[in-house]
Order: C-alpha cells, then structure tokens, then sequence
C-alpha cells in the first residue's frame, strides 16, 4: 500500500502528461509480472520484495490514470463515471477469490498466481491501448450536453496548478478526510471476518458476509457516484462518512448471523464513498494538475490503508477483542464527517465549481 500510494503521485503527473495509455500499459505489465513471479517464492523476504515492491509498482498507477481520465472525459456525470469504474473493484473482489481457490484445488498455489498473473498482464496491457487523453487534445467534446457545461469543462482543464493546490487548506483537509477513509475501509477488509468468527460465527457464514460487503460496495460506488451529479461531492462525502461512524460504533455490539449481514448492507453503502475521491478532487483543484493532486491525496487513503489493518490487528493482540481498534475506527469516522462539513471550496481558479 505505501509503494502503491507514494508512487501514485509520480504516476499521476505522468498522466497529467503523457496521458493513461502510457502509464496504463507499464502498470499492466509490471503489476502482471509481479503476480507471475509471486508463482516462485520460497521465502519471506521474497514475498516482501515481489509483492510489497514490484505488484505495489504495478498498481500505483491503476487508480490514478483510470479516475484522473474519467474526470477529464465526463464534466455532467462525473460522478456516477466514476463510481461505475470504481465498483469493478468490488465485483473483482467478489469474483476472484473463488476463481483462485478453484485453480489451487485443480492445479496448486504456484500454478494460480501463473494464470492469474498472465491473465492480468495481457488485459491490463491491452486494455491500456484503448485509453485516450482527455477530449481537448483529441478535439472532441467530452460529456457536457450544453454550453454552459463546455464552459465548465474549460474551467476545470485550467484549475490549480500542483504548487498552488498544495498551498491550500481544502488540500490538506481532503488528505486527512481520504486517510480516515483507507484506514476505516481496509480495516474492514481485513479484520470482518475474524471479528465475525470470533463471536462463534462459522469461517463459512463469515466468507458469505465479507462477499456481501464487496458487492453492495459495487453497488454503493454506483449510487452513491450518480448522488454526487445531482447533490455534490462534499455532501455525498458526509452522508458517507456519517454512515461510516455509525457502522462501527454499532459493529461494536453485534453477535448474531443474520445482524452482521444488515450490517454488510449498511457498510457497502457507506464504503461506496469512494468515487468522491476523484470528483472532490476536480470539483476543489479542477482539472489542470488533476493527476499529480489526486496522486497525493491517494497517498494519504493508502497511508491509512497500511496503518488501519495493522494497528487494529496489533490493538487486537494486546486487548483479546475488537473493541478498542473499532472505537478509533468510529471515532475517525467522526473525523472524516467533521472536516467534510466543514469543507469550503477553493476561490479564484475554480470559481464556477462549488462544493454545493
């Protein structure tokens, strides 16, 4: 996670560059490396080198050049753009785990990461050539129907500059917000299920609980993206973050089956926040520096991403139980909602676009 986030803010300024079909293709192919190499492991300090490193290369520039074109290419459905591409994180969530149990029985460990590190070098990498730079530099139109939007457009093509955005409050406050965002998400991730089987709940009926979260979580980034065109980023971003402290805050009291998956319900929703990410990003800064920006403030969700999982899991060793970690999960969650409240936008350079 820190490979992937401290590597997304050069990536994102080659894209701002030299577009995604370039940043796209070398990802595809490193990333499909590293997960063919992971067939050959035999010791510990290879896994940390070959997935920590080189699959962390791979996929530093994956959502940065996808979200940072998205937000170049549509102005009147940006949001709902973006949360459609983010939601293919939670059907691949949902699909591959047991595509990748099925080849381990058939074959073995070694064998799938060979399939699956092929398969996600060659569509990476030819998926890649099918992705253009933004609309202006091709002379077309991007998605705006009237002429008010095309001005919109043209506004958010000048916006701030990566020095100037980094001058700014809102900056450093959407850094903060997107870090309690990856801590309380990735958290989730990692530690549902052994929280779910540690109340006396079977490691099956867990599974089935994680796999509900991941596809309403496909379903939340699509709602919740199509919320953000017709009400605005910050509020969608408060309405997802007031979820988010109350999920765990009530995750601190369930026992029984059926509770955890109206909870599953509820979190995938609330995780499908993510879209506001990039459309926050545009909507503040707008679209001139939009991938070296986005970069950064990615850096701070994968920050808390990396910290989430292990402080929660080390406050779990020291405490015998979830009560603790998941209270500082509520509590950051309280955070992200009051900054997002708070959150003013940014004069001058992005006038047109307000944080509604």
């Amino acid at each position: 996670m820190l490979i992937q986030g401290s590597l997304g803010i050069f990536m994102g300024r080659l894209n701002d560059k030299f577009g995604p079909r370039l940043v796209l293709t070398f990802c595809g192919f490193i990333f499909g490396l590293g997960y063919l190499l992971m067939s050959q492991v035999n010791n510990e300090w290879q896994l940390y080198l070959i997935y920590g490193l080189v699959a962390g290369i791979g996929m530093s520039g994956v959502f940065v050049a996808c979200l940072s074109t998205v937000a170049r290419w549509f102005v009147k459905r940006r949001g709902i753009m973006t949360g459609i591409v983010i939601a293919g994180t939670g059907i691949g969530t949902f699909i591959l785990p047991p595509i990748s149990t099925w080849l381990i029985e058939i074959y073995d460990w070694r064998m799938a990461y060979i399939i699956v590190g092929s398969a996600i070098l060659v569509i990476g990498v030819l998926a890649a050539q099918f992705m253009k730079r933004d609309p202006s530099k091709l002379g077309a139109h991007s998605s705006s129907q009237n002429t008010e939007e095309k001005q919109v457009s043209t506004l958010n093509a000048q916006g701030f500059s990566f020095a100037e955005a980094l001058r700014t409050s809102q900056f450093w406050i959407i850094a903060v917000i997107f870090f309690c965002l990856g801590y309380t998400v990735f958290t989730v991730n990692v530690h549902l299920v052994p929280n779910i089987t540690d109340v006396g709940i079977s490691a099956v009926t867990a599974a089935n609980i994680l796999a509900v979260t991941g596809v309403v979580n496909a379903i939340g980034c699509i709602i919740l993206g199509g919320t953000v065109d017709r009400i605005g980023s910050k509020r969608v971003c408060v309405i997802g973050f007031a979820l988010i402290a109350i999920s765990f805050f009530w995750l601190m009291l369930i026992k029984e089956a059926w509770v955890f998956y109206l909870y599953a319900i509820i979190w995938g929703l609330a995780s499908g926040v993510g879209p506001v990410e990039s459309t926050l990003t545009a909507e503040l800064f707008g679209m001139k520096a939009h991938g070296a920006i986005f970069g950064v403030v990615g850096f701070g969700f994968t920050i808390g991403a990396a910290l989430g999982p292990f402080l929660t899991g080390f406050l779990f060793d020291v405490t015998s139980n979830y009560q603790i970690a998941f209270f500082i999960c509520g509590v950051l969650g309280l955070l992200g909602f009051i900054l997002a409240v708070t959150l003013r936008p940014t004069r001058s350079k992005v006038i047109k676009i307000q944080i509604s």
